[in-house]
């Protein structure tokens, strides 16, 4: 199936695979280059040496094109660039809207910029940055996400730019992919349908936790980091909705403390960010905390696979998914659904023998 998203960034089929932390690694990556759609590094939690190794993996496996996400605001959002400039990856895509100098930095390098929104804004802003396509994710996404469901955000940006719309939140199936491109879209991106893959490194309770999940099981709460976050509602999830802020800024600096060892960083560092992160924000010293150490809450569920001590993105879809297909048999059985509903449609009124 050819549409603007296949030809711009030369994959078969126009799916797309997220760059969700922890789990967006080579071994996934490589899988869903191979199968046709478009695979996306997650490096946002890697180092830039880790950045680099896993590129060089993924094309050691495949000589499909794949993608890097990566956050625009990170200190280090440059060197990251070259490192994707250098080792020739075709498509940079990322979670928040990157600055007009970076897009006119890989596009000048043949890089395909593809960043994702939440609101027609900020669609039309990177548009005229020079975006070469734009991932719009509704209400129904895993991880940070707004209030517009994606069958009302979707037409609104399809209508707003001239470039290629992908559409994120709510798919999993043939079925969502002819609805978008209905839409007016140029295909599919999933996250939370390629993270219950048998492709994907998420550890099996973690994956046996998603599938058991009902739709009524995917929520969305601000008590990990005070902005709104699509994630399964666990024991966890509903301790820190229930915690006072004493218990709140007690258990966010526990889990600081986790994360610094991790990290290397220093108190000072953590400290400095989170002002950073608290400037013009209505969030409280845990929040802030907490949201610094979101990396670390997903870590342990999505490497560790403590499902206790984790938070656990999600989409909505989680609730309708109940098997683990490999990508390519997910991506050949999404193919053969949306060709399957393409052929049964009836024909407009007045067209046909």
């Amino acid at each position: 199936m050819e549409t603007a998203l296949t030809r711009l960034t030369g994959v078969r089929y126009p799916l797309v695979q997220t760059g969700m932390g922890w789990v967006a690694g080579p071994r996934l990556v490589t899988a869903t280059a191979r199968a046709g759609a478009l695979g996306i590094l997650a490096s946002a939690t890697m180092t830039t040496d880790e950045l680099r190794a896993a590129v060089r993996k993924v094309k050691s496996r495949t000589e499909a094109p794949f993608g890097v996400n990566l956050r625009a605001d990170a200190a280090d959002a440059r060197e990251r660039v070259r490192i994707i400039v250098e080792e020739g990856v075709r498509v940079a895509s990322f979670a928040l809207a990157p600055s007009r100098e970076l897009i006119a930095e890989l596009k000048d390098a043949g890089v395909v910029v593809v960043p994702s929104v939440g609101a027609r804004r900020h669609a039309e802003k990177v548009a005229a940055w020079g975006a070469d396509a734009v991932v719009v994710q509704g209400a129904e996404g895993g991880g940070h996400t707004g209030e517009v469901a994606t069958s009302v955000l979707l037409p609104q940006v399809v209508d707003a730019v001239d470039i290629p719309v992908v559409a994120a939140g709510g798919f999993h199936d043939g079925r969502g992919l002819v609805a978008a491109l209905a839409y007016g879209a140029a295909g599919i991106a999933m996250g939370t349908r390629f993270l219950l893959t048998s492709d994907s490194p998420v550890p099996d309770p973690v994956k046996a936790a998603y599938l058991a999940a009902t739709v009524k099981d995917v929520a969305v709460t601000r008590a990990v980091d005070g902005l709104p976050h699509r994630m399964l509602r666990t024991d966890l999830v509903a301790s820190l909705e229930r915690a006072g802020r004493v218990r709140a800024l007690a258990e966010a600096v526990r889990r600081a403390a986790r994360f610094r060892k991790l990290s290397g960083l220093s108190w000072a560092r953590l400290v400095r960010d989170g002002r950073a992160m608290k400037h013009g924000r209505d969030l409280s010293w845990s929040q802030v905390l907490l949201a610094a150490n979101t990396p670390v809450l997903l870590r342990a569920s999505m490497v560790e696979g403590r499902t206790d001590l984790g938070v656990m993105a999600s989409g909505q879809v989680a609730g309708v998914i109940e098997d683990l297909p490999s990508c390519e048999a997910l991506v050949l059985r999404v193919m053969s659904e949306a060709q399957h509903v393409l052929r049964s449609l009836p024909p407009p009124e007045g067209v046909g023998p």
